[in-house]
């Protein structure tokens, strides 16, 4: 399996992860050309905590392994586009791009140091995500 599977099915996981947690399946990988360095997902109704967004968990988690809290050169893959707060977050740790499939808004935002672009990305594994997001929804709503 070539690098961008692997990292799209572990994405994937880690949205499901949550999703059966009883959270918003959000997940976010931090990755350069060598591979994966820090994963992450939503985890904010177990932990109580407001800022437990999987794009942060996976930034602290990368700080750590780094020994940095400077990621420049670092991508994130995430499958939300990133709310305010964690767009905050990404800009402050440096990272250079980050790459998510749905789009919270209709435009795009470039930030001075970081892009984000939403990808499109046809695939069965992202209609399998998409389906648990409304399921997730529906349940909540009832």
């Amino acid at each position: 399996m070539d690098k961008e599977k692997k990292l799209w099915k572990r994405l994937f996981e880690l949205a499901n992860k949550s999703l059966k947690n009883d959270e918003f399946p959000v997940s976010a990988i931090i990755y350069d050309e060598e591979g994966i360095i820090s994963c992450g997902y939503n985890k904010r109704n177990a932990s109580k905590k407001t800022t437990d967004h999987a794009e942060i968990i996976a930034i602290e988690k990368a700080n750590k392994k780094l020994h940095s809290w400077n990621l420049a050169n670092k991508c994130m893959l995430v499958t939300l586009e990133p709310c305010e707060m964690c767009k905050a977050v990404i800009k402050e740790a440096r990272l250079k791009n980050i790459y998510y499939l749905i789009p919270r808004y209709e435009y795009k935002k470039t930030y001075k140091c970081t892009l984000f672009e939403h990808l499109d990305l046809e695939s069965e594994e992202k209609e399998k995500y998409l389906n648990n997001i409304q399921t997730f929804f529906k349940n909540k709503r009832r």
